[in-house]
């Protein structure tokens, strides 16, 4: 199975790194170990990760103080990838945040958290009450941070939470390097998306992978598991790996245990047999 992807013009591995778990519980706040959220991105890049997901709502701010802390100054093949299009309020809720002016500022706090002159890419996340694509248009903020690409803030630009149709309501603006939206093993609403990235030769980026598994689901990952002698969370990461090339994966964890055990996620080669019995 092919381990190396493209995110835009950069070759990165298929397994990366999810920082949302560094900040606090609900990812707010500042996390209780904050040495071991630093360490745990340490290890990551002497493990070979190229491809960090963060951003600088997680906390807020948080965990771009925490990357920056550990990996700066970053190795030069290292890409970092932020999203905007929302904000935290005083309760912890995640209100959207998609006026010009807002977009601007968020893309000028992640600069500067981060401690970098551009961002290698940005997605714009748009609003979902679930985690689906709510139909708006979304020319007017993704027209904002084409702009900032065209000033050299930004290298690349993403899109999440889409559908087909504001994907290339997008593309019609500018060029897109990457998907993130909802998808694992157990929901497959978004297959076209990833067929359609795939066939584009943009990244699809899920989110939420490991899923929602209800018994039955979870009694065959696990038997799945016993098979490879392997762990029911490495199966529902491994099944996304298989599922189509273009897939790049972001597992996050603030334990470097569970860091080395996603990155083995790589050498499980899911058999015919498996691909059948985990069609949930």
């Amino acid at each position: 199975m092919q381990m190396t992807g493209k995110l835009g013009g950069a070759e990165v591995g298929r397994i990366g790194y999810g920082a949302m778990q560094l900040a606090g519980p609900h990812v707010f706040g500042p996390p209780a170990d904050r040495a071991a959220c630093v360490a745990v991105l340490r290890r990551a890049v002497e493990l070979g990760i190229r491809h960090i997901d963060t951003s600088d709502y997680y906390g807020p701010h948080v965990t771009n103080e925490i990357i920056k802390e550990a990996l700066h100054p970053y190795p030069e093949d290292l890409v970092l990838v932020t999203k905007v299009g929302a904000k935290r309020d005083a309760e912890g809720g995640w209100p959207p945040a998609l006026a010009p002016e807002e977009l601007r500022q968020a893309v000028r706090d992640n600069l500067d958290r981060l401690g970098v002159d551009a961002l290698d890419v940005v997605n714009l996340r748009l609003p979902s009450p679930d985690g689906r694509p709510v139909e708006m248009s979304l020319a007017e903020p993704f027209g904002v941070l084409a702009e900032l690409r065209e000033q050299g803030l930004i290298k690349e630009l993403g899109v999440s939470v889409v559908s087909a149709e504001q994907l290339q309501e997008a593309r019609d603006i500018a060029p897109v390097v990457c998907v993130q939206n909802l998808y694992n093993v157990v929901d497959h609403s978004d297959d076209p998306m990833v067929d359609l990235t795939n066939e584009l030769g943009i990244a699809y980026v899920p989110f939420f992978p490991l899923g929602g598994f209800t018994p039955i689901q979870a009694d065959v990952l696990h038997r799945v598991a016993e098979r490879h002698g392997v762990s029911d969370r490495q199966v529902a990461l491994a099944w996304l790996l298989h599922r189509s090339p273009n897939i790049l994966l972001i597992p996050g964890t603030s334990s470097v245990e569970h860091l080395e055990s996603n990155l083995a996620v790589g050498e499980i080669t899911l058999t015919e047999q498996d691909l059948a019995d985990l069609t949930l």
